[in-house]
């Protein structure tokens, strides 16, 4: 499957490969936009992150490759490629890239 083409169904993608790494930056890329929530895969280089912001819904994050801190408020904490972290929503969080790492963020509405 391409990497321009669009998710679809009954078809298996390599999650980690449909989004590439870029020194000293993130990437992310939509991968579902419903009324139900979002899917959407990113990227982070060595040392990238996102500044505390909270979300009025629930998020799970599911680490494809490499190592972040997520500080969920106040509580940080450390996962790496197969593990997964709940963000409650309402609840101030930060990420950091321990390593370059890659994502995938669902979001549940």
């Amino acid at each position: 499957m391409s990497k321009q083409e669009q998710l679809t169904p009954a078809t298996a993608i390599d999650l980690a490969a449909w989004v590439e790494y870029s020194p000293g930056s993130v990437v992310s890329k939509t991968l579902v936009n419903k009324k139900a929530g979002t899917l959407t895969l990113f990227s982070f280089d060595a040392d990238q992150g996102l500044s505390e912001h909270s979300a009025p819904f629930d998020a799970l994050v599911q680490v494809l490759d490499g190592e972040v801190e997520i500080t969920l408020g106040g509580k940080p904490v450390r996962a790496k490629a197969g593990q997964i972290v709940l963000m409650p929503a309402n609840v101030p969080h930060s990420l950091q890239a321990v390593t370059r790492f890659k994502m995938l963020l669902t979001m549940i509405r």
